[in-house]
């Protein structure tokens, strides 16, 4: 029996069976043996099933003895393994706690770890862009380097070449060793011209040092005078502020000493009246009195002959008494009625002789008016022309805003609360406030055009730039803003009125009014035109007779015109139509005949929204007969569409595409200014057909002028926003010193300069 247990309670692995062939941990607790007189025992589920099957044999059914035993020990194996079991139920009751924490645990460490994944997910997205932007970057980079290695691998292989060459004519030119002395003496000689070239270099050095310092020198001087002129302007304006305070003061002044007048002609005539009616009843008074004289006369001569009338005699002479009084009384009174009368003309004639006075002063202040307001417009002229100065000394591009007027059905009541113009001197014209989410935005650009103003008087702005054009200069002018806010408008202006004109047609009424008056002394101009639109990344012709090549029905030129810049800074747009013009009535021709081509269409924030880029280029070539000078200029005038949000135009199908193209292109736009704010080395310029052509204006040596339009309603104010941080950053950009072209003997036809 004792054998029997001790095969059945035999040590095995810990029920392997029963937990599903996985063993417990090494954390878990081992089975307890408390209580065992067979030491430490685990069971099997053999060993189970073997005990729970065992059938006790007796050797004699009869001896009780032996069977209380055997029954004793099975109760004994039986209650080991009813505790061994029990003890392996807490283990798994504890084990199964503890896993319980443990996959919390985990689970909160897995959302903590998704969290962070996600977190890192956006770290390592954004790092994988900006990677992918030096990778594109790098790219170009390498494909240069690679470029550069060929070049480099090539020349290696003519020094190797040339190296053998030597080395062959080294063992042949071992006997010339005389000459090659010779040529070593005459090589230092060389060397001391070279010697003496780099000395000239360097003093020529110096010498543009010194030219760049008196450069300097005269930038500091004219900001000086700019400054003085500002100081000279303030002055002036609060001159003319106190001038016309006095004005006002004095014509007060004036009428009050007209109104006193009045009333004192007023009271002259009272007072003249008056003294005729004294005289009159004067008058009567002293006839009466001569009348009783001679009645008393009478009387006397009869009281004489008659005694009896002494009473009545007694009463005619206090009557009379009494009426020489009262003589008396407006004797007096006439008296000082002519006193008044003196006194009231003497005051008259005060008066008179200050109003002359006031009217002279009046006189004089109108003129020190004029003579101020003279001088403000001179100082104003004299501070343009510095401020234009130092532009272009800088090289900067020239930026005005233009705030269109609201149009009707517009909501004007935020128009106050969303665009305000500063009234400071310093920001006169030239500051405009942005509110958006009560926060005030400020900008400041080289002019600010408010709605009222008209075309004229913003063509007059520019009217010294487009005279650039005939001096030789390269000029560029182009519109930028949102849909809608008047770009066509300000470029274009209105069809059929003339007081609308835009500054496309008013620049070349300028440039033939100017051509012709410059044929007294000798000039004489060639002036070419040719006019593009930019739509869905394709060129089209505008000026070219024939439909078929300038628009197809899926919206695709077939003709392809390609950019090419040559080493002039010029550009070369292939197969492009160029013509020959005489006068600003055929470019007018012209001009409706491409906006008759120039792609449009209906969108909910535009009925007539531009699809397309236009670019209008005039090619100017002068020759001065007498001096033999000659110049080339190029006037680019270039309308571009308008950005807008797919939200709010609402465009689908072609206008979507249209769309997607136009923020693309104006996208690279911004990406070549913010890349030339930053001075990199590498400009986007190829990035759209737009920036391409625009080259020679945004990184050339032209002169360059943007206009940012403006739209006034509140609904526009993010768009207006963008617009204006976008224009600010293109005010900050250095392009280059404009350079003059002259001394060129051909004109060659080209689309843009």
């Amino acid at each position: 029996m004792v054998g029997a247990m001790a095969n059945n309670g035999r040590i095995r692995s810990a029920f392997p069976v029963t937990n599903g062939s996985k063993d417990l941990t090494p954390n878990s607790a081992p089975a307890s043996t408390a209580g065992s007189e067979y030491g430490p025992v685990e069971f099997s589920r053999e060993d189970v099933e073997a005990l729970l099957n065992e059938r006790i044999k007796y050797k004699s059914k009869f001896n009780y003895k032996e069977r209380c035993e055997n029954m004793m020990d099975y109760i004994k194996r039986l209650r080991l393994c009813i505790r061994w079991f029990q003890e392996l139920e807490l283990d798994y009751a504890f084990e199964q706690e503890k896993l319980k924490n443990a996959l919390e645990m985990n689970e909160k460490h897995c959302a903590d770890m998704e969290t962070s994944l996600r977190n890192k997910e956006e770290e390592l997205n954004m790092i994988i862009e900006e990677l992918r932007k030096n990778f594109e970057s790098a790219q170009i980079q390498l494909a240069k380097e690679q470029t550069e290695k060929l070049a480099a691998n090539d020349s290696l292989g003519k020094e190797k070449e040339a190296r053998l060459a030597v080395e062959k004519a080294q063992a042949g030119l071992t006997e010339e060793l005389g000459k090659a002395q010779g040529e070593l003496q005459t090589a230092n000689q060389r060397i001391q011209s070279v010697n003496d070239m780099y000395k000239l270099l360097q003093e020529y050095n110096s010498s543009l040092q010194l030219y760049n310092s008196k450069l300097q020198g005269d930038l500091d001087e004219a900001h000086e005078t700019i400054k003085r002129g500002e100081k000279e302007r303030t002055a002036i304006v609060e001159n003319i502020g106190n001038l016309k305070g006095q004005f006002s003061a004095l014509q007060d002044q004036l009428a009050a000493s007209k109104a006193s007048q009045d009333d004192i002609m007023k009271q002259k005539a009272e007072l003249v009246n008056e003294v005729a009616s004294l005289k009159l009843e004067l008058q009567q008074a002293k006839d009466e009195r001569d009348h009783h004289l001679t009645e008393l006369k009478t009387l006397q001569t009869e009281a004489a002959k008659y005694n009896d009338f002494k009473d009545t005699i007694a009463e005619l002479e206090a009557t009379c008494s009494s009426q020489s009084s009262q003589i008396r009384e407006l004797q007096d009174q006439l008296v000082s009625s002519d006193r008044q009368l003196q006194m009231s003309d003497l005051t008259t004639f005060e008066k008179m002789n200050e109003f002359e006075e006031q009217k002279q002063t009046i006189i004089d202040l109108k003129s020190r008016v004029e003579e101020a307001e003279l001088k403000f417009v001179e100082g104003e002229k004299l501070r343009k022309k510095l401020h234009n100065t130092i532009l272009e000394l800088k090289g900067n591009i020239r930026v005005f805003c233009r705030v269109r007027p609201l149009l009707p059905g517009e909501n004007n009541g935020d128009e106050g609360k969303t665009i305000s113009y500063p009234a400071s001197l310093e920001l006169l014209g030239r500051g405009i406030d942005l509110m958006q989410n009560a926060q005030k935005h400020s900008f400041t650009f080289d002019k600010v055009f408010v709605p009222n103003t008209s075309q004229e008087g913003v063509f007059i702005e520019i009217s010294q730039l487009v005279q650039s054009a005939l001096d030789g200069y390269k000029v560029c002018i182009f519109a930028y803003g949102q849909t809608g806010s008047g770009k066509t408008y300000t470029m274009m202006g209105k069809p059929g009125n003339v007081e609308e004109k835009g500054l496309i047609p008013r620049c070349l009424e300028q440039i033939f009014e100017t051509r012709q008056s410059l044929r007294s002394q000798g000039w004489k101009y060639e002036l070419q035109v040719s006019m593009l639109e930019i739509y869905n990344e394709t060129i089209r012709d505008l000026l070219s007779t024939n439909k078929e090549a300038v628009r197809t029905d899926n919206g695709v030129s077939p003709q392809k015109h390609a950019i090419k810049h040559d080493a002039h800074g010029n550009t070369h747009v292939a197969e492009l139509t160029i013509l020959d013009v005489k006068s600003s009535r055929e470019v007018s021709f012209l001009l409706d005949h491409a906006a008759r081509n120039r792609s449009v269409g209906k969108t909910q924030m535009n009925e007539q929204s531009s699809r397309s880029h236009f670019v209008f280029t005039l090619r100017i070539s002068g020759v001065n007969e007498s001096t033999e000078q000659q110049v080339q200029g190029v006037l680019n005038l270039i309308d571009l569409a308008g950005s807008e949000r797919l939200s709010k135009s609402g465009s689908t199908g072609d206008r979507l595409k249209e769309t997607q193209a136009i923020n693309k292109s104006l996208s690279s736009l911004g990406d070549v200014i913010f890349a030339l704010g930053k001075k990199e080395d590498h400009i986007p310029f190829r990035n759209s057909k737009l920036t391409y052509l625009l080259q020679p204006c945004l990184g050339g040596d032209s002169k360059t002028l943007m206009f940012v339009n403006i739209a006034p309603e509140s609904s526009s104010t993010g768009e207006s926003l963008c617009s204006l941080r976008f224009a600010a950053r293109v005010n900050a950009c250095e392009i280059g010193t404009p350079r003059r072209q002259t001394n060129i003997k051909q004109l060659d036809r080209l689309s843009l300069g």
